[in-house]
């Protein structure tokens, strides 16, 4: 399995808790004809190591340790080789809007999890750059899908409401997190 500001400001804590839950209710609206036992895969290569995930996620009706550890590694944050643990509905995020785009090829990662300090420096080189990203909370990914357009996926993640969804068009990647849906460019 493994091979080798924007406005991404969290809602207040009440707000988030609410938003999540519906996010989570739309990301499983947007599964009704997948059951729920089928197992959920994703291929994930992050660009600054070259690592790749592919494999199954969850399976048996429950996420899988040993590939949520895996994935946690590939999206670590590689300037501090730090890791944290994703929230494992960011993947349900990805998966569901690779499989609605009926994507073969696997998402190229270029931010997953990001260490306060690295966060702190790309928001003081960019105004793009929430201080208080869902980055730091293991919930957001900027990601691209080869030969998909930006724009239609985007598109697609932000009529599908199963969290945030940012469009950095000029950069050519779509910020994809399992926080409260909504939508920037």
């Amino acid at each position: 399995m493994l091979h080798g500001r924007g406005r991404d400001d969290p809602a207040p804590a009440g707000l988030l808790g609410a938003a999540l839950g519906l996010a989570c209710t739309a990301a499983a609206g947007a599964r009704a004809q997948v059951p729920d036992t089928a197992p959920r895969r994703l291929t994930i290569q992050r660009l600054q190591t070259g690592e790749v995930f592919d494999g199954p996620y969850w399976r048996d009706g429950r996420y899988d340790r040993e590939a949520l550890r895996q994935l946690d590694w590939v999206l670590r944050d590689p300037s501090m080789e730090e890791a944290t643990p994703m929230d494992p509905r960011l993947f349900d995020v990805l998966a569901t809007v690779a499989r609605q785009m009926d994507a073969s090829e696997g998402y190229q990662v270029i931010s997953g999890y990001r260490a306060p300090e690295t966060n702190a420096a790309r928001a003081r080189e960019s105004r793009r750059v929430s201080r208080a990203s869902l980055h730091m909370s293991g919930m957001a990914a900027d990601v691209r899908l080869p030969g998909r357009d930006s724009l239609g996926l985007a598109r697609l993640a932000a009529e599908l409401q199963v969290g945030g969804v940012g469009l950095y068009r000029r950069d050519g990647f779509v910020h994809l997190d399992c926080g409260p849906a909504r939508r920037w460019q």
